[in-house]
């Protein structure tokens, strides 16, 4: 059994539906202070240290568990976004995305006693429709506050999907963690089976 160091009910329902048996212990670091000693990373860099950071926080309270951290971020137009703190900013985020590509980037590291033993990204891209701010009022009318807890605010397992003409990448990766990346490492680490 692993640690999921997230409150994450996507993270959590991915494990679930791949049978990789967990308890989840979320972790509380300071994400704002870890970016803002990344000044100038790349947004794969800042979301894998994102998630070395909550696997060691919770690793540190489960000796000899291992620990499963991640994290996901956003970044269009050569902006980053996190999750909008309001509906009037899910707007706002949702009006920058109109027309644009979008590179959501989720990240996964397994930590124990202390220690990263692996840790990867993934990235997708999403090219966002063109919307109206009808639309977009619509769209959060039926959606919010369900997506207030998710980067680029669309859950793409719901009416998010409606927000893309296109999408490149990993489902499991848009979802909000790499799945078959920490599958892969949890078989070679012995943790499931192969």
């Amino acid at each position: 059994m692993i640690v999921l160091a997230s409150q994450s009910a996507s993270r959590r329902a991915m494990l679930e539906a791949a049978a990789i048996p967990f308890r989840a212990n979320p972790a509380h670091v300071d994400e704002r202070a870890i970016e803002a000693g990344l000044v100038g990373a790349a947004p794969g860099e800042i979301a894998l240290a994102l998630a070395k950071a909550k696997a060691l926080a919770v690793s540190a309270q489960a000796p000899g568990e291992l620990v499963l951290g991640s994290d996901s971020l956003v970044e269009c137009g050569g902006r980053r976004f996190d999750k909008p703190a309001s509906r009037e900013a899910a707007a706002e985020h949702l009006r920058f995305f109109s027309g644009k590509t979008m590179a959501l980037h989720s990240a996964a590291a397994l930590a124990r006693d202390g220690e990263i033993v692996w840790a990867d990204d993934a990235v997708a891209s999403l090219h966002v429709i063109a919307m109206s701010d009808a639309f977009i009022d619509h769209y959060l009318d039926a959606e919010w506050p369900e997506v207030a807890g998710c980067v680029g605010v669309f859950r793409i397992e719901a009416r998010g999907v409606q927000l893309f003409e296109s999408i490149e990448g990993d489902y499991f990766t848009i979802l909000g963690m790499p799945l078959l990346k920490v599958q892969a490492a949890l078989r070679r680490l012995g943790e499931i089976e192969q």
